[in-house]
């Protein structure tokens, strides 16, 4: 479906992005990788993606804190590639204080990576895909780009604004071919969802269901996470030529979070 086309995934040495990668390769993009990570499992998972895919796919350990190494990673997409016609803006990280004990530079490198590093992305990538007619640009965001939760301030600042970048960009590029959109995932199964799920039951001597229904009921009606592959599912679908027309939508995908 995406054959000869090249998809670049912040953050996908692993999660969200590396799932993502992975739909996208299953269905015949060449992938720009990038995360943080051991060089040589690195190196063995970019291998793997070619061997069982039969794609092309580089690696970049840009900083995504940093706007110069943002841009040489576009620069060098373009160069190995010929274009990104597919961004996925994922890399993400997380503190959690209340406002007045938030560290300022806690803030600062959540609003640089959470939501700077997609500004850069975009403002490097997108005069290529306008002059091509053709451009994919996907954010994933978060149910908390829609709604708040105590003691994630920076997130959650950083995901809204994210959302408002995502519009933006979909009304300028409306006409150029290229669109715009946002993944809003609600509960994700990762390995520190799977920690605080096992501390719960044992403190309250629950089965570990048990506790992964109270840790769910907090938030979303669905007492079942969303996965990984879901979102890089819906992220192929929203590259796909039946989406052409979606463009600066936040889709949320969090088991009914914020229908509520």
């Amino acid at each position: 479906m995406l054959n000869g086309k090249t998809a670049l995934v912040t953050g996908s040495t692993s999660g969200i992005g590396l799932a993502t990668a992975r739909m996208f390769a299953k269905n015949g993009a060449n992938l720009m990788l990038n995360g943080f990570g051991d060089g040589g499992e690195i190196e063995k998972l970019r291998a793997g993606f070619e061997k069982e895919f039969k794609i092309k796919a580089h690696y970049s350990g840009a900083d995504m804190s940093k706007p110069d190494e943002i841009a040489g990673m576009i620069r060098d997409a373009e160069k190995e590639f010929g274009a990104v016609d597919i961004l996925i803006n994922n890399a993400g990280i997380q503190h959690v204080a209340k406002i007045e004990d938030f560290p300022p530079e806690k803030w600062d490198a959540i609003i640089a990576i959470n939501l700077s590093s997609s500004f850069h992305t975009i403002r490097t990538a997108l005069p290529a895909m306008k002059k091509k007619k053709w451009g994919r640009i996907i954010n994933i965001a978060s149910a908390h780009g829609l709604v708040a939760s105590g003691e994630k301030a920076a997130y959650v600042a950083a995901k809204h604004g994210l959302i408002g970048l995502t519009k933006v960009v979909a009304i300028e590029a409306a006409n150029d071919g290229v669109t715009c959109n946002a993944i809003c995932p609600g509960w994700v199964l990762t390995p520190l969802v799977q920690k605080q799920i096992d501390a719960r039951a044992k403190a309250a001597g629950q089965k570990e269901r048990e506790a992964e229904i109270a840790l769910l009921s907090e938030k979303q009606p669905m007492h079942k996470f969303t996965t990984p592959e879901h979102i890089g599912n819906l992220a192929v679908f929203l590259a796909s030529d039946a989406a052409e027309s979606i463009t600066g939508s936040a889709y949320s995908i969090d088991g009914g979070w914020v229908a509520q």
